[in-house]
């Protein structure tokens, strides 16, 4: 009977730390981009990060729907990687010569994105 107890209590460390090892979270957040390219492009740079496990970028809305493991990673990541692929978000700005590289109907009228929102860096 001891040992039976024995068994249920590992079992049962076994599933929690299982649990806790993945820890889903969503984020919607905007980014800047024109037509179907840059939903291509933006969506393969949040998918690069590891822990990213879905993302989806509306061109009408310039929303984007990311969930990662954020036990792996975290939602500055996700818009660091897309920054880096020459599109701004709420948090980051792209470098210039990056967005500068894109094909001429995904560069967006950066004028009318706030150069010192709150939270973003690189600008």
């Amino acid at each position: 009977m001891k040992t039976k107890s024995v068994y249920v209590a590992i079992i049962m460390a076994l599933m929690s730390t299982g649990a806790l090892s993945a820890q889903l979270k969503t984020e919607k957040f905007k980014v800047f981009g024109n037509c179907s390219m840059c939903e291509t492009r933006i969506e393969k740079a949040a998918k690069s990060v590891e822990g990213v496990s879905f993302a989806d970028w509306n061109k009408e809305t310039k929303m984007m729907d990311v969930s990662f493991d954020s036990v792996k990673t975290d939602v500055h990541k996700v818009h660091m990687a897309i920054a880096n692929a020459g599109h701004d978000t709420e948090m980051h700005r792209a470098n210039d010569d990056v967005y500068n590289a894109l094909p001429a109907c995904c560069r967006y009228d950066r004028a009318d994105i706030p150069m010192h929102a709150p939270g973003r860096s690189g600008f």
